[in-house]
């Protein structure tokens, strides 16, 4: 069993950044697979970025450049440094980890951070 809780979403200006966390905690040692989805109002949640413990990472094409993924392991925690944000950012974004390898970690969700950004 994992739990997973994000925090630091938030209002902010295009261009302007934010980073977010996912601290995770129970069965930590279980996860091999750490991401972020987002989900725009009406549309579907879709995968943002993904790191997995070898330090392998994939981004979605609308974010690469600008969105990097870190792990924290010492403190079991799983960033999304987002810069030069745009308002096509907006969404509920939610944290995610697997206990395998996987290019789309789903076994476990956080229970989401709003980020909105204004033009």
């Amino acid at each position: 069993q994992v739990q997973l809780v994000e925090s630091g979403g938030g209002l902010v200006q295009a261009g302007e950044s934010l980073r977010l966390s996912c601290t995770a905690s129970g069965n930590i040692f279980s996860i091999k697979t750490m991401g972020w989805y987002r989900q725009p109002p009406g549309k579907q949640r879709v995968l943002v970025a993904a790191l997995t413990n070898d330090g392998s990472t994939v981004y979605t094409d609308s974010v690469k450049g600008r969105f990097t993924i870190s792990r924290d392991n010492a403190n079991n925690a799983v960033y999304l440094q987002m810069n030069s944000l745009s308002p096509e950012d907006t969404a509920v974004y939610y944290c995610a980890a697997d206990q395998k390898p996987v290019t789309g970690p789903d076994d476990y969700w956080g229970q989401g951070t709003q980020v909105t950004v204004s033009s």
